[in-house]
C-alpha cells in the first residue's frame, strides 16, 4: 500500500464509487418492450455474395500484397461499412472494442453479428470490462450461440463482480484496474479491417440526440488486416481475456438463445430507417466509385502497430510506456517540416513538451486541434490539459480548441438524424490522427495523454502516402478554421465561453494526478 497516495484514493472514489453504487441500485430495464408486429417481413437481407467476391475486381492489388486504404471521415459511412462487411462475411468476424454500447447503434451492430453467426460465420467479440453495460443474461445468451464467442478484457471492474469485489480490486490492484484495452478493430475474413477512433455507440456515428463525436477510422483491404488479425489473436489468447461464461456462470449449457426480439427491434423502421438500409445495400457501388475516383489508395508498407496485452509489467507505477508509444515518438522525431494533430485529450508531460520544443527549434511547424472546455466530455482530462496549456504554448506549437457548434458537423453527422432534431447536438472531437511532413498519416486510438502512453493498450495504423496525408491534413486544417475552432494563445483561451459551474467543476479536478488522466 505504500505506493498509493491520498490523491490516488480520492481519484478512485471520484471516478468509481458513484458509478458502482448507481449500477448496484438501479433495477434493469426491459430492453425490448413487447410489440406484436412483425417488422422483419418487410426487410430483405443482402448476403448472397461474400466479401471475397465483392472484392474480386481488386484481387490483383490484394494478391500483390498491397493494402487498400480508404479514410472513413463520416460517421454514417463508417456505420454503413461495418454493416456491409457483416452482411457479406463468409468465415469470420473478429471484433475488439473499448466500448460496445447497448444503445441503438450497438443493438443494430449486435443484430448484424447474430445474423452473420446464423449463416455459419464464426464471430469473436473481445470487449474491455470497464464500461460494458450489457446485462449478464444478455451476454450469456449471445455467447450461447454456437458461432459466437465473447471474452472480457481485464475483468476487475464490472462483469461478474459485486460492488465489494470491485472496490477490493480497485484498492489492492490500482495499476491493474487502470490498465484498459483501448484498441478498436473490426476484421472480416482476415481480408478487410476497420480501425481508428470509433467505439460502437450512437455518438461515434452521428446518431446521438445530445452529443456526438467528430471521429475518424481507416478501412483497410488486403495485407494490413493480416497484421491486425495477428494482434487480435494475441489479445484473444492472453490470460487477461476471460470467457464471459467463466465470469457469469459455471454452466450455460442450458441456455437456448432466442434473438427474435433483437431482430424485431433492428427491423423496426423507427430504430433503423429504411433510407439508411438502402445506403448499406448501395455500398458495393459506393466502394467502386471511391476506387474509380481515387479515394481508395493501394499502398505498400501500411503498418499496424499495437501494444501487447497488459501494456507493461508495472515496474514503474502507472508508467512504463509501450510499443505504440515508442513508435509514435520515433515517427514524430523524424519530422522535418510539419506535424498536424487531432487529439480529444491533450495532457502533456515533461517528455512531450521537450519533444515539441526541440522539433519547433529545428523549424517544424506543429498544429494541434483538441477539445475546448465547451466541447469536452471529460472534465478530468481537461483539467490535466488546462494545467499544462501555458507550458505547451511556450514550446512554440499552435493550439486550436474545437467549438461545440462547429460548422463541420453539418458534413460529418448523420443527415437523417439532423432532420429529426429540433436542436442540434453538441459536437466534440474524438479523432486521434496525425499527419507528418505531408507524407505520413497516423490514425488510431492513441490520445496525447499519460493514460494512452503508459496504461491503456493502444493501436495505430501508419499510412505512407503523400495523397492520403494531403487529404487528411486538408480536412484537419478546415477544422481549425474560425467557424470550427478557437485558436488558443498565451494571452487568450476560450474557457470563458462556458458557464461558471462547468469551470468550477474543472477546478475541483485539479488535485487528480496527471499520471492517471
Amino acid at each position: 500500500m505504500s505506493s498509493f497516495s491520498y490523491l490516488h484514493h480520492l481519484k478512485v472514489f471520484s471516478l468509481t464509487i458513484g458509478l458502482l453504487v448507481m449500477v448496484a441500485c438501479t433495477p434493469p430495464e426491459e430492453r425490448f418492450p413487447a410489440d406484436p408486429e412483425d417488422y422483419c417481413k418487410e426487410v430483405t437481407f443482402q448476403h448472397n455474395t461474400s466479401i471475397t467476391e465483392q472484392l474480386t475486381p481488386y484481387s490483383s492489388y490484394i494478391n500483390n500484397k498491397k493494402t487498400g486504404v480508404y479514410v472513413l471521415e463520416q460517421g454514417t459511412e463508417a456505420m454503413f461499412t461495418r454493416a456491409w462487411l457483416s452482411e457479406h462475411a463468409q468465415n469470420t468476424i473478429d471484433v475488439q472494442y473499448f466500448i460496445f454500447s447497448t444503445d441503438n447503434i450497438g443493438l443494430l451492430a449486435i443484430d448484424y453479428l447474430v445474423r452473420a453467426a446464423d449463416r455459419g460465420v464464426k464471430v469473436r467479440i473481445l470487449v474491455d470490462d470497464i464500461m460494458l453495460e450489457a446485462k449478464g443474461d444478455e451476454l450469456l445468451t449471445l455467447n450461447a450461440h454456437p458461432n459466437i464467442s465473447i471474452k472480457i478484457y481485464n475483468p476487475l471492474a464490472n462483469v461478474g463482480k459485486n460492488i465489494l469485489q470491485k472496490l477490493t480490486n480497485l484498492v489492492t490492484d490500482f495499476h491493474g484496474f487502470n490498465q484498459r484495452m483501448h484498441n478498436k478493430t473490426f476484421t472480416v475474413d482476415n481480408l478487410v479491417s476497420i480501425t481508428g477512433g470509433r467505439n460502437v455507440a450512437d455518438e461515434y456515428f452521428g446518431y446521438d440526440h445530445q452529443y456526438n463525436f467528430r471521429d475518424r477510422d481507416a478501412l483497410l483491404v488486403g495485407e494490413a488486416p493480416k497484421q491486425i488479425e495477428q494482434s487480435f489473436e494475441q489479445f484473444w489468447k492472453h490470460k487477461l481475456s476471460v470467457p464471459v461464461s467463466e465470469l457469469l456462470s459455471d454452466d450455460n449449457s442450458n441456455i437456448k438463445p432466442n434473438f427474435e426480439k433483437l431482430h424485431q427491434y433492428a427491423c423496426n423502421p423507427k430504430n433503423f430507417l429504411p433510407e439508411v438500409r438502402a445506403q448499406i445495400k448501395a455500398m458495393p457501388a459506393a466502394f467502386k466509385q471511391a476506387v474509380e475516383s481515387g479515394d481508395v489508395y493501394w499502398l505498400d508498407n501500411v503498418e499496424y502497430v499495437s501494444d501487447a496485452p497488459g501494456k507493461n509489467d508495472a515496474e514503474t507505477f502507472l508508467g512504463g510506456s509501450g510499443i505504440a508509444t515508442n513508435r509514435l515518438i520515433q515517427l514524430v522525431e523524424q519530422a522535418n517540416t510539419s506535424i498536424t494533430i487531432q487529439t480529444p485529450y491533450l495532457i502533456s508531460t515533461d517528455l512531450s513538451q521537450e519533444i515539441f520544443k526541440s522539433l519547433v527549434a529545428k523549424g517544424v511547424k506543429i498544429k494541434i486541434l483538441t477539445n475546448s472546455l465547451a466541447s469536452n466530455d471529460n472534465l478530468d482530462a481537461f483539467s490535466g490539459y488546462q494545467r499544462s496549456r501555458e507550458a505547451l504554448l511556450q514550446t512554440g506549437i499552435q493550439i486550436f480548441e474545437f467549438k461545440p457548434d462547429a460548422k463541420i458537423r453539418q458534413k460529418v453527422m448523420s443527415q437523417e438524424m439532423l432532420r429529426q432534431l429540433d436542436q442540434q447536438p453538441i459536437f466534440g472531437l474524438h479523432a486521434k490522427s496525425m499527419v507528418i511532413d505531408d507524407r505520413l498519416t497516423v490514425i488510431g486510438t492513441f490520445n496525447l495523454d499519460p493514460r494512452s502512453a503508459n496504461l491503456n493498450t493502444e493501436s495505430i495504423v501508419v499510412i505512407p502516402s503523400h495523397s492520403v496525408a494531403e487529404k487528411v491534413k486538408a480536412t484537419m486544417l478546415v477544422e481549425m478554421q474560425p467557424e470550427n475552432a478557437w485558436q488558443t494563445t498565451l494571452d487568450w483561451n476560450p474557457d470563458q465561453e462556458v458557464d461558471l459551474s462547468k469551470r468550477l467543476k474543472v477546478k475541483t479536478r485539479m488535485i487528480v494526478p496527471k499520471s492517471i488522466l
